[in-house]
């Protein structure tokens, strides 16, 4: 089903509304970009979609046609009368004004794995890709003992750098490559140009798709330690690796684990696969 475009613009100066730059609101504009995403997202009749800064409703309106449900949340209140009169028609999208960080997911969305797609606020990227990814065998699980829902895929926009460090394979790894890698399998989608907003931000932007496995490749008793590591790693990612790791224990116990791992201490971090980083948890 084909939708008219959103008038963005004259949405924003008929209910007296001007992008917020202190919560990064740059609204996709672009039509057929919009489709792109919902279809990236592959979206089944049954599924629930939860989306983060819903904005404008243009990208809501191509998931509540295809999902069963979406759970938009919205950060900025003064949204909400424009963006309930573009979500009129479709009765299966729930808005909740909330701050997404401070909301655990599945106590939004109870269907096993749902979907999470959303063009978000650049500045969060990090601290929200966290909050989706990162789980505990203790998280896993509800107060009653069943297991709550996860999702099975991420699809985000964000800035066209940040998706490339996300996707970033071995030479080129960062500590955000390895904290998305750990859970799942990480593309870069497709690439939207700055002219596709409104107000048009700095940067190119791209979608990446994130299709989470059933278990992170890091075992969860070895996630506290490989973090750890790769934390200490990448803070000094310009020293050697032995060096860089001796922030957090003696020189000689990092060269040991090192080469027990058969990793040459002589690396920098970057050059280590998430296999190895494994490896080196084991130590």
């Amino acid at each position: 089903m084909t939708l008219e475009p959103i008038d963005v613009i004259g949405l924003l100066r008929n209910y007296g509304l001007r992008p917020n730059k202190r919560l990064g609101q740059n609204f996709l504009q672009d039509e057929s970009t919009l489709q792109k995403i919902a279809a990236i997202a592959g979206i089944q009749c049954q599924d629930t979609v939860l989306e983060i800064g819903p904005g404008l409703g243009g990208l809501t309106r191509h998931l509540a046609l295809a999902a069963r449900q979406v759970v938009a949340v919205e950060l900025d209140e003064s949204l909400f009368p424009a963006l309930r009169a573009v979500l009129a028609p479709y009765a299966n999208v729930r808005l909740i004004h909330a701050d997404i960080l401070k909301l655990r997911p599945a106590d939004l969305v109870a269907a096993p794995d749902y979907l999470v797609v959303a063009n978000i606020p650049y500045y969060i990227t990090s601290a929200l890709l966290r909050h989706l990814l990162a789980q505990s065998p203790e998280g896993a699980q509800s107060p009653q003992g069943a297991k709550s829902p996860r999702p099975r895929r991420l699809v985000l926009t964000v800035q066209e750098e940040v998706a490339e460090r996300i996707c970033a394979g071995s030479g080129k790894m960062s500590l955000l490559a390895l904290s998305v890698q750990v859970y799942g399998q990480a593309e870069v989608a497709v690439r939207i140009p700055a002219g596709a907003f409104y107000p048009a931000p700095t940067v190119n932007s791209a979608v990446v798709s994130i299709n989470i496995y059933p278990e992170p490749i890091i075992s969860y008793p070895l996630l506290e330690p490989f973090f750890r590591l790769a934390k200490a790693g990448f803070g000094q990612k310009r020293k050697k690796i032995r060096n860089a790791l001796s922030a957090i224990m003696p020189r000689e116990k990092a060269e040991q684990i090192l080469l027990a791992a058969e990793i040459d201490p002589q690396r920098r971090a970057e050059t280590l696969s998430l296999k190895e980083w494994g490896k080196l948890s084991e130590q």
